[in-house]
């Protein structure tokens, strides 16, 4: 069973659904679309709050056009060791301004989630039974240094190591 996951907690009423041949939205529904099926549809008509599944081949450039559009992207991460999609993400908040919601499904690993985190993603589908077990247990791993600048920015600015901290005069 797939659960939705925040920094605040687990979701409970989700509506999105990602559509495939086997699997529609329902009435109550909103359904995240693969992206020629996203950009055909976007093409058709001037409907808002649209979802998009970007998957590790896609170009995320591709939605740049109409980010204004987009409620939802969902970047897939088919296995733990395809890390394209932390890309996307950056991508999209870094260069493309985006400012909705970015969420990682797929095989979201608890080790993972403070870098997908970093990298602009703010929701998670897990589905793993122990990414579930200590998300419930609120024990998400943390990251004491940073080698880089993120989309968010760690808490403690003397967290990154490659910034020099003035000593003081003796």
């Amino acid at each position: 069973m797939t659960k939705i996951w925040r920094e605040t907690g687990f979701v409970t009423d989700d509506p999105w659904v990602i559509e495939t041949d086997e699997v529609q939205a329902g009435s109550n529904e909103k359904a995240i679309l693969g992206l020629d099926a996203f950009l055909a549809k976007v093409a058709e008509t001037d409907e808002t709050g649209l979802g998009v599944l970007i998957n590790p081949a896609d170009d995320v450039r591709r939605l740049e056009h109409c980010l204004d559009r987009i409620a939802l992207v969902a970047v897939a991460f088919p296995a733990f060791n395809d890390g394209r999609a932390f890309s996307h993400a950056s991508l999209l908040r870094a260069r493309l301004g985006y400012g909705g919601e970015v969420r990682a499904v797929g095989d979201v690993l608890i080790d993972q989630i403070p870098l997908m985190l970093r990298c602009g993603i703010d929701s998670f589908a897990v589905t793993n039974a122990t990414a579930l077990k200590r998300l419930a247990e609120n024990r998400l791993p943390g990251i004491s240094n940073h080698y880089q600048p993120a989309a968010k920015p760690a808490g403690d600015p003397k967290s990154y190591s490659w910034r020099r901290v003035a000593k003081p005069a003796a």
